[in-house]
């Protein structure tokens, strides 16, 4: 993962809260009678050349690039703020 910002290109609101999703490939042998796993290998991960990334907001799901050039695209602008308390 890029240590970049993101913001969701379909929402359009979210700029913070993302998860990485990744794929798993189990082996498996099932009977062909009665369907009951028979066997069962460990869970390898498949590793991607580009992380996918899902908005926690809207549930977009789509690669990394797309999240970073949007946040190029519209970059988060700094506004100062004088609080005045009375």
């Amino acid at each position: 993962m890029q240590d970049k910002p993101y913001f969701c290109p379909n929402c359009r609101s979210n700029r913070i809260k993302f998860s990485l999703m990744t794929s798993y490939s189990q082996p498996f042998v099932k009977d062909a009678l009665t369907g009951v796993v028979t066997e069962s290998s460990e869970s390898n991960e498949i590793f991607q050349s580009e992380p996918t990334i899902q908005c926690q907001v809207c549930s977009f799901v789509g690669n990394e690039m797309r999240f970073v050039k949007q946040a190029e695209r519209e970059p988060r602008t700094v506004t100062q703020v004088n609080p005045t308390y009375v």
